[in-house]
């Protein structure tokens, strides 16, 4: 029984990727569309009143993708750690095929511990560069 790691992989991110862009599709609404009729006023019409206007702080444009890409790579590393763990499982003694799979584990564990590092040093980045807010 081979298994086609690529093909569920690819499956598996393709259910996410597609709730994501059906759920997060944008909402055009102005209050009052003859108020502001200037390139500004165009713009400001179509932000919601929940959309941070700010790039760094608190709610802040970076925070909220830097958080996104931190749950969608700890999200990967997990289903990667179960994949080389099942595939661990299912070796049957080949020695060709319980290395692949602790290769899987150790590359998905150091997968997590870079994107955890990443996001200190981009955090410490932005932190330094706004003022410590």
């Amino acid at each position: 029984m081979k298994i086609n790691i690529k093909k569920h992989f690819l499956a598996l991110l393709a259910i996410p990727a597609f709730v994501l862009s059906v759920s997060a599709a944008p909402v055009f609404a102005a209050k009052d569309p003859a108020a502001d009729l200037t390139l500004r006023g165009g713009v400001n019409s179509s932000k919601s009143a929940e959309q941070p206007s700010s790039l760094f702080g608190q709610g802040g444009i970076f925070e909220t993708v830097s958080k996104v890409l931190l749950f969608v790579i700890g999200a990967v590393s997990v289903i990667m750690l179960i994949i080389g763990g099942f595939r661990y499982v299912v070796s049957q003694g080949d020695s060709s095929a319980v290395t692949s799979a602790k290769n899987t584990i150790l590359y998905s564990v150091i997968g997590l511990v870079v994107a955890i590092l990443a996001y200190a040093a981009v955090d410490f980045v932005v932190k330094s560069l706004v003022g410590g807010e």
